[in-house]
Parts: C-alpha cells; sequence; structure tokens
C-alpha cells in the first residue's frame, strides 16, 4: 500500500512538474529595448512641473492569448502575463516645458525624497492584465486594464490603470498608458523646499505617462560546424 502511495505520489509530482513547464514553454518574453520614456508632472504653488526618464528596464512574458501581431483577432478577456518593469531614480531628470533641463536643485529634492539611497528602483509588479478592446485596424493600440503592485521609494501600493498595447511587427511592441498617483500613497510627503522669495509647496497628485518599447530576443547564432 505505501509502495503504491509513494508510486502514485511521484507520478502526480512529474505530471506536475510537466504541465508547468509545458505552460512555461507557452510564453513569450520581451525584453525592453531603447526608445522609451517615462513622464511625471505635477503641480506646486509656484509653477507646474515636469520629470522624465528615457530608461526603463524589465521585461514581459504572455501567453499564447495575446495579440502579438497588428490587428490580430482577440477576443476581450484576462490574458496570461506577467511583467516586471522598472526605471531608475537617477535617471529621472527635471526639465522645462520645452524639454531642456530645468534643476539640478530639483533633482536631488526629488532623489531624496523618493529615498533613492535605500531604493534606487521604481518598480511595477503585474498581477492581471485584461484586453478590454480589440485594435479596431492594424494601426491601432489593444485597450488592457492592468493591475498590479507599483514600489516608489520602498513602499508597496495597489495600482489599477488602463494600457494601451500596439505591436509593431518583428516581435516588437509599444506599452503606452497614463494613469495618477498621490505621493502621500507611498508615504512620501509633498516637496517644499525653501528659497529666497519663499517656500515651495508641491501637490500631492502626480500624473505618470509612460511609453515602454520592448521586443523579443533573436536566439543566439548557432556556429558553423
Amino acid at each position: 500500500m505505501k509502495i503504491r502511495t509513494f508510486i502514485a505520489g511521484n507520478l502526480a509530482l512529474l505530471l506536475l512538474v510537466g504541465l508547468s513547464a509545458q505552460a512555461a514553454d507557452q510564453m513569450t518574453k520581451y525584453y525592453a529595448r531603447s526608445g522609451s520614456k517615462m513622464r511625471m508632472e505635477g503641480t506646486s504653488n509656484i509653477h507646474d512641473w515636469q520629470v522624465e526618464g528615457t530608461l526603463i528596464g524589465g521585461f514581459i512574458e504572455v501567453g499564447p492569448n495575446f495579440p502579438s501581431e497588428p490587428g490580430q483577432a482577440a477576443t476581450p478577456g484576462k490574458v496570461d502575463a506577467h511583467a516586471e518593469p522598472f526605471v531608475m531614480v537617477r535617471s529621472l531628470k527635471s526639465i522645462e516645458k520645452d524639454g531642456k533641463p530645468y534643476s539640478d536643485r530639483m533633482d536631488e529634492v526629488m532623489y531624496e525624497h523618493l529615498k533613492v539611497q535605500d531604493s534606487p528602483k521604481i518598480t511595477f509588479h503585474l498581477t492581471e492584465l485584461t484586453l478590454k478592446e480589440p485594435a479596431k485596424s492594424k494601426d491601432a493600440p489593444y485597450a488592457f486594464e492592468a493591475k498590479g503592485q507599483l514600489v516608489v521609494a520602498g513602499v508597496t501600493h495597489d495600482v489599477t490603470m488602463p494600457v494601451n498595447i500596439l505591436p509593431l511587427g518583428d516581435k516588437k511592441l509599444k506599452i503606452s498608458g497614463t494613469t495618477t498617483l498621490k505621493m502621500s500613497d507611498f508615504k512620501i510627503e509633498p516637496p517644499a523646499p525653501k528659497l529666497a522669495l519663499g517656500m515651495i509647496k508641491t501637490g500631492d497628485e502626480v500624473k505618470i505617462i509612460f511609453d515602454w518599447m520592448v521586443a523579443q530576443r533573436n536566439p543566439p547564432a548557432t556556429a558553423a560546424k
């Protein structure tokens, strides 16, 4: 009886491992590439401000029900997906509205409030991706809803936001989104640096806008025999 139980247990384990390996084989992985951008916009009692960074790292992997080609037919619903994008805090720089660098002092204040020494990355852990609307043409994006955990300054906060994903062909994707957050959600006190003319008071609400470019990696070339 014990032998039968032992054999049955091992068979079940082998079956589970086999199914897990099969599921992993069906996932397609895309890695971050150049051309990405993240922008943060906020307010203060002096003027509006904006910060930009052009480095978004990480990866996204998707299952066979993900529309990876332009105009591909797709049915609304949950999609098998996992993603771990991140932004290095020190890659973010304050800019003028025309894109010119704004202030090194503002950058240092931002890094301090984002606790860059202890938390050098802003990370997002995707937990659920749902297709809301298929692409209306080959040049149009697919409308998704993304749920996940955003980690800023070492504090984790659940986030739900709309995301557009545009297959570009050639195994590349453009993932774009916009959402509004509050600094206080991450236990960040809105900066209020003192200046010669008084104190700047920063608003709690911040708008996040991003374009994340990802692509599949080509397999390594086989050495000629």
